[in-house]
């Protein structure tokens, strides 16, 4: 007997599918018409707020196969969540169709940017396709997503392609089952889409002899190989862009954009170009090429690039191509592009086309714009390969506005607000139960940056139709974010949740790994440069005993004056000696240490001061901080010891050095020791620093290697947190198993691979971030899942 015979046997049926997740603008609703044209069902399929909505009518067995196959194959950027079914009493019409959208309150996913597929990429450069070429070709599994996003449910008309009317060529592939570009509402071509042009930043009309130029694009890459910087309209703003293997070019970018030393993004024609810069896994390349196509931190090998490309540092970030128009721009470039945002340092990057033209003429001599509307500024998303996984160091595009669950446990969570930290900002929706994080913002003490989170936050307010039950924010009282949120909390008569910063960095963990509400305590050990504390203090380097509900503090690294507040983490000798001073004095160490260089470098600074500062107290907080602690041993080798650029420059330094191929086979003996002390009247554990202080200034005054130094100082420090970890694991009743780490500092490879297989090797079971920052850039995924627990127990 036939299928088609069985199936027939069993009786007719409608039912109301409701699917949910990341199910708009991915091909989702051509899927299923094929998939129910194919079982003989009649009925509709139609994006709507929540998800996806299917009404089906025919056999009870058909209909359960199309349900079987939607979860097993479905298309390849969507992601499920829940598929529900239930019978209905509806008369469909013959025939099955994509119905039209249904608007409402939002209750499913945007989804994210992609790269472009390589599909898309064999049309545009081949001469017979239509799209040969052309800068803007999409399909239903590739292209811009949420930065055109102007409206929920996904369709061409909530986009700013709404303005490009199909012509007939586009109308007919739109309209073709068999037809990849069946309903994809970013379907153009040259004839009735977007356009790209290459214009002087400076107005003057623009002329070229060369006759070999193909077009726009093929001119911008000529333009650059030439040595001229570039702007570029990218996915989610301008770009500035030149040739990353001319030095001259290069240094004139920095001096253009201000930016001294913080590192540039490259990105390459294809990965044979990046395998001549650098080392590339497995792993990586599949990092590169998923997607998400983020920047990939790789450790620089083979041929020399400049050293302004990234001053201090052993590995590279590079990206490739992720649109045809930067495809087309590197088609005939044999060497990678250094790359940065359009903007002004540490402003917000440029979406709008006047304001780029008058903004970047005075760094860019060229710009190559088009005119398809950024509707969501969002910056690339930089990710590395540690400890076997792919971890996210910068949310962006290709992974934001992706959706993370709440703990298992927390039932029917109000929408909530999570505001995030003042560096690295981000902020947290809880929609419908799932934490919806925004794009990397930054920091919210430049003016420029802060009105962007502003407007960020109303444009995912309007998007979501959010209406938030409460707010939850940082405990630390200057904080933007802070601020922000109590004015939003006085005004609205909303509850405010103020969370503690570790605690929230510790939650953020647990939630992306899915750990349960009813889950034991773990430890939770939080490296980072510093956090308000339970008791008003400053920390940094914490052990707490946490879980979603709360967080106790069981050990810690020793408090340390930090002179000059946060303005003196921008000159790491401060720290150098206020930690010099805490573990050895300054007296004790002259007679010792007084021939190192670096003794001679501090008696010339203005020691007394900052001895009275310390003494007093006066701006000059104790602070148990291990991003504090790294840079003082980083100017204590020289590095940075002046004057750090940039957040983490002197860190990212250090690590560079222990990342030494001279130091790959150290002896694990000669790792720098740590001891375990008590803080006064408290019996909190701590970790001393002194041991480790003499056998780095011993090595110094033997003239050790500093890769070597460097290297001792990580492996010791990885083996004192974990001597810490069992001796607190051991105290607690019952015995703590398992261990979660957070922390910008634990986004420093050499210190988590090393600490990580310690503790594994120990016994515990390891819980760390690949989903969102360690840093604060994942800090409003924990404030919004302890602030759903909260107000669970209301």
């Amino acid at each position: 007997m036939s299928a088609a015979l069985e199936i027939a046997d069993w009786p007719a049926v409608t039912v109301e599918i409701r699917v949910r997740g990341r199910v708009q603008g991915v091909g989702f609703r051509p899927a299923v018409w094929r998939l129910a044209r194919e079982l003989g069902l009649q009925g509709e399929v139609l994006n709507d707020a929540d998800g996806l909505l299917i009404r089906a009518s025919g056999d009870e067995a058909a209909i359960a196969r199309l349900l079987d196959r939607l979860q097993e194959t479905p298309p390849p950027l969507a992601r499920l969540e829940g598929v529900d079914a239930r019978y209905v009493a509806l008369e469909l019409m013959p025939g099955f169709r994509i119905g039209k959208s249904e608007p409402g309150p939002a209750r499913t996913e945007i989804a994210p940017d992609t790269v472009v597929c390589p599909a898309c990429v064999r049309e545009v450069f081949d001469p017979l396709s239509r799209r040969f070429r052309y800068p803007f070709t999409t399909c239903s599994h590739c292209g811009p997503r949420f930065s055109i996003t102007t409206a929920i449910p996904h369709d061409r008309a909530a986009t700013t392609m709404a303005t490009y009317a199909l012509c007939p060529a586009c109308g007919r592939e739109y309209d073709d089952p068999g037809d990849r570009r069946f309903h994809a509402e970013t379907a153009a071509c040259p004839v009735c889409g977007p356009r790209a042009r290459l214009v002087r930043c400076d107005g003057e009309a623009l002329t070229f002899e060369c006759v070999s130029m193909l077009d726009d694009c093929d001119a911008a890459g000529m333009l650059l190989q030439q040595g001229h910087i570039v702007a570029i309209k990218g996915v989610g703003g301008y770009q500035l862009a030149c040739d990353a293997t001319n030095a001259e070019v290069v240094a004139r970018l920095r001096a253009a954009k201000r930016r001294e030393t913080l590192p540039f993004v490259l990105m390459a024609r294809d990965l044979d170009v990046i395998r001549r810069y650098c080392l590339l896994s497995e792993a990586e390349t599949r990092l590169l090429q998923s997607p998400a196509g983020p920047i990939v931190l790789l450790a620089s090998a083979g041929e020399p690039l400049p050293t302004l490309v990234a001053p201090g540092l052993r590995s590279l970030g590079l990206m490739l191509p992720p649109t045809p128009l930067h495809l087309m721009v590197l088609r005939r470039m044999e060497r990678p592009v250094a790359v940065t945002s359009g903007n002004e340092a540490r402003e917000p990057q440029i979406v709008d086309d006047r304001e780029a033209l008058a903004c970047l003429s005075e760094m860019a001599e060229f710009a190559l714009v088009h005119d398809r509307p950024i509707a969501m500024r969002i910056d690339d998303s930089i990710a590395r390969v540690v400890d076997g996984l792919p971890r996210i160091l910068r949310r962006g595009r290709g992974y934001a506005p992706e959706t993370i669950a709440l703990p298992d446990g927390v039932a029917d969570p109000p929408d909530l607000l999570a505001l995030g930290g003042d560096v690295k900002s981000a902020f947290c929706l809880v929609v419908d139960s799932k934490a919806v994080m925004s794009p990397h913002i930054g920091g919210l003490g430049e003016p420029l940056t802060f009105d962007e989170y502003r407007n960020a936050l109303a444009e995912f307010t309007r998007l979501f139709h959010h209406k938030p039950a409460a707010i939850a924010v940082d405990r630390h009282p200057e904080y933007h974010s802070t601020r922000l949120g109590r004015l939003r909390a006085q005004e609205t008569g909303l509850p405010l949740i103020e969370i503690q910063h570790h605690h929230a960095h510790i939650a953020s963990c647990l939630a992306e790994c899915g750990r349960p509400l009813a889950a034991p305590p773990v430890l939770g050990i939080v490296l980072d440069g510093a956090g308000w504390g339970a008791d008003d203090t400053i920390w940094g380097g914490e052990f707490l005993l946490a879980d979603y509900r709360e967080a106790r503090r069981i050990g810690t690294f020793k408090p340390v004056a930090m002179p000059g507040r946060d303005a003196g983490t921008n000159e790491p000798w401060r720290h150098l000696y206020a930690h010099l001073s805490a573990a050895i004095g300054w007296t004790a160490l002259c007679e010792r240490y007084g021939q190192l260089s670096l003794c001679q470098d501090l008696a010339r600074r203005p020691h007394a001061a900052l001895d009275t500062m310390i003494r007093t107290g006066v701006n000059a907080p104790p602070a148990s901080s291990c991003g504090r602690l790294f840079e003082a041993v980083a100017a204590a080798l020289g590095i940075c010891r002046e004057r750090q650029h940039y957040e983490g420059e002197a860190a990212a330094r250090l690590e560079a050095l222990a990342s030494s191929p001279i130091v790959l086979a150290e002896d694990d003996a000669l790792a720098y020791p740590f001891a375990i002390g008590e803080l006064p009247g408290t019996k909190l554990p701590f970790l001393e620093p002194l041991p480790m202080w003499r056998a780095l200034l011993d090595d110094l005054a033997r003239k050790t290697a500093a890769p070597v130094v460097a290297a001792r100082f990580h492996k010791g420090l990885a083996k004192a947190i974990v001597a810490m970890a069992q001796k607190l694991a051991a105290a607690q009743r019952p015995q703590l198993d398992t261990a979660a780490l957070s922390g910008g500092c634990f986004q420093n490879k050499v210190l988590f691979e090393a600490t990580a297989q310690r503790l594994r090797a120990a016994g515990f079971a390891v819980l760390s971030h690949s989903q969102v920052p360690a840093n604060d850039g994942g800090l409003a995924l924990g404030q919004a899942a302890i602030a759903a627990v909260r107000m669970h127990k209301r």
